[in-house]
């Protein structure tokens, strides 16, 4: 007859089970660490940010003031990085064209939100009829170059920033409603919103409490290459003359300015150019670091 195994409470001693131990997940902006390029692209935006607020008092002239005697002067310890055809100073006008950017940038990506959010959570939940339609609508959007389609809006609105920044949130909606509608195909049918459904949730209900906190992370992720988009494609309709009116500054203004006057100052396209291209691969590099730390976070609560 063998003995009986006598079951011992465990020592506080012992090791406790690998299975047992807590996961760890990486919160806050931890994700900002891992990749010097994001870090980097964090501080550079967050940079630019302190520039556009603080202009008025760090611009050692003031934008619009001309002074015909030294235009088209080179850099100077005077003036940095040189005056315009009209005497005005370079760096002022690079100083005050960051506030205008950035403002133009997060007045779009509003109107893509206000636009495409909405409509896709919509879309993807009720789907049917309404589903198809609008997938149409983003079709024959989507379909369209992005800039002769802004172009032929402001061509029907009139040039100006408000009327530019209508067309580029429009330009930009498809990729918010894309972005919204899959994120919501996602989560559509889970138990926690069939729960949700059984205890007599209204649609709306069930929208704003179960399905938009989902939603919301890949949405701030679009949101953030959207901006440098908008940089972009601001800069682009000011070059044209239909974004910001004269003499307002703007990045895309004093590239037109100075390719016109190119063959005898041709330092005064640099600047310029060089705060367009650092600012989309900016906000490209921060999109691409959220993007990464939103498929992290999402593996780790799968295997927890």
């Amino acid at each position: 007859m063998t003995n009986p195994v006598k079951l011992m409470p465990a020592s506080s001693t012992d090791p406790e089970p690998e299975a047992a131990t807590p996961r760890v997940r990486s919160g806050g902006v931890g994700w900002l660490w891992k990749k010097p390029a994001t870090l980097l692209s964090t501080l550079f935006i967050l940079l630019l940010i302190t520039v556009a607020v603080l202009a008025p008092v760090i611009s050692p002239f003031a934008p619009d003031a001309q002074n015909l005697m030294e235009r088209l002067a080179p850099p100077s310890s005077k003036h940095w990085l040189g005056t315009d055809e009209y005497g005005r100073d370079a760096l002022s006008r690079l100083i005050f064209g960051a506030r205008v950017s950035l403002l133009a940038a997060v007045q779009a990506v509003s109107i893509t939100l206000v636009l495409g959010l909405p409509l896709g959570i919509i879309a993807g939940y009720v789907g049917g009829w309404f589903d198809t339609v609008m997938n149409r609508v983003m079709d024959v959007l989507m379909s369209v170059p992005s800039l002769v389609l802004a172009l032929t809006i402001v061509a029907v609105l009139g040039p100006g920033i408000t009327e530019a920044m209508l067309a580029i949130g429009i330009v930009l909606t498809p990729r918010t409603f894309r972005v919204a509608r899959a994120s919501t195909l996602e989560v559509r049918n889970d138990t926690y919103i069939e729960a949700a459904r059984a205890v007599g949730a209204s649609t709306g209900r069930i929208i704003v409490r179960n399905i938009l906190p989902n939603v919301t992370p890949p949405i701030i992720l679009v949101s953030a290459v959207s901006l440098g988009t908008a940089v972009a494609a601001e800069a682009s309709l000011s070059f044209l003359g239909l974004g910001v009116r004269p003499p307002t500054a703007s990045w895309g203004s004093m590239l037109d300015n100075a390719a016109s006057t190119m063959g005898i100052a041709p330092l005064h396209v640099w600047p310029p150019g060089i705060a367009i291209f650092l600012t989309v691969l900016a906000f490209t590099y921060l999109g691409e670091g959220m993007r990464a730390a939103l498929i992290r976070t999402r593996s780790n609560g799968a295997k927890s």
